[in-house]
């Protein structure tokens, strides 16, 4: 073989070796850009759903102070104790909020704030805090609900999740809540 087919052999062995080196890189770090993404994506999903059911435990304590304080309910727990235990709810639900607010994108925050002032105002009511009728707690529920639902559609859209919950089938649910004594009453 003369010296001008060994220089093209040896450019193109070159060539391949160069050409499969960079197709590698691109490789691994497509692989690696889709296991943080991953990562990432795990991390969000774990702080949604603990904060949902941080703001849940913190409306289920608000309902039993609530129902305490107006004598609808008689538990061995004094008021005082379920006090503390929706001010130690409301800590980590605080504490759940802040990691929403460390991965969440702009949407989703923006449904936490809505979801978190819903959820205070339920706790206010259930102090004391602030005055109103049966069927204002019973709105202040709905509207939680709804906030609730909100934020699970910002959480899906940045998830990725297709879908959503404004269909027919969920759209028609509402928040069940118990008849009054004077529903129940002929």
């Amino acid at each position: 073989m003369d010296i001008a087919g060994q220089l093209v052999t040896i450019a193109a062995v070159l060539l391949g070796g160069l050409t499969t080196h960079f197709t590698n890189h691109r490789m691994e770090r497509q692989r690696t850009r889709y296991t943080m993404l991953t990562r990432w994506d795990e991390r969000k999903l774990d702080a949604y759903a603990d904060y949902v059911d941080r703001v849940r435990t913190c409306i289920y304590a608000s309902v039993l102070l609530y129902e305490v304080r107006k004598g609808m309910r008689d538990i061995e727990r004094s008021e005082r104790e379920l006090a503390l235990a929706l001010a130690d709810a409301e800590g980590s639900r605080g504490r759940a909020f802040e990691r929403v607010m460390l991965l969440a994108e702009d949407g989703v925050v923006e449904a936490a704030h809505k979801l978190n002032a819903a959820a205070h105002a339920i706790d206010w009511r259930a102090r004391g805090t602030t005055d109103g009728s049966l069927e204002e707690w019973r709105q202040l529920h709905k509207t939680a609900f709804q906030a609730i639902n909100r934020f699970h559609e910002a959480a899906r859209d940045d998830l990725g999740v297709s879908g959503n919950f404004h269909g027919e089938e969920h759209g028609a649910r509402d928040l069940v809540l118990p008849r009054t004594r004077d529903e129940l009453e002929p």
